[in-house]
């Protein structure tokens, strides 16, 4: 019996294998709840990267929609989906807070004007701070938060414009069904 053991422990381990190999098959890994969705985005005050004298808080955003969208000049997504911002950005019904992350405030402004601002504004986050309250696991990321400062939807990787038309407007669709 004791020579089986070995042999049982191996047919686990290909158990464990296939069933981790089915689950990634089975879920999108970017699906990751948050525990935020339906409440208050934490508070916040940070500077702008165009201007760090003024600030941006949480409570001086209310009354109006609007989508933070994550974002770090070192940051190989945030290329690949800083084109789609550019081209959809305008289109999508809620300004854009591009919301600067971990990133030295001279590059961030350098891959800007490289790129295309296609920001209402940017926040800056030097030190990653608020990123933590918002639950932030890396960039690209976007949080869709309503006039009432709530968190509506939350997107970990870039936005697609396939992500755009089947996730993204619907919910500002549904924003704009319960304004008053």
């Amino acid at each position: 019996m004791s020579r089986l053991v070995p042999f049982f422990g191996f047919l686990l381990l290909v158990a464990l294998f296939g069933f981790g190999i089915w689950w990634n098959t089975q879920h999108d890994q970017r699906e990751v709840p948050s525990p935020l969705i339906n409440k208050a985005a934490p508070a916040y005050v940070l500077p702008r990267l165009d201007d760090p004298t003024q600030t941006v808080s949480r409570d001086s955003m209310l009354g109006k929609p609007y989508l933070i969208n994550v974002f770090a000049s070192w940051c190989i997504a945030c290329g690949e989906e800083h084109p789609v911002l550019m081209t959809e950005g305008q289109r999508i019904g809620v300004p854009i807070v591009g919301y600067n992350y971990k990133d030295e405030p001279g590059d961030a402004k350098a891959w800007l004007d490289r790129h295309g601002n296609p920001y209402a504004m940017v926040i800056a986050d030097h030190e990653g701070r608020t990123a933590i309250d918002f639950g932030v696991y890396g960039a690209p990321e976007s949080f869709l938060v309503d006039a009432k400062g709530v968190i509506r939807y939350k997107r970990i990787g870039p936005l697609t414009p396939d992500v755009i038309e089947k996730e993204l407007k619907p919910a500002i669709a549904a924003l704009q069904k319960e304004a008053p």
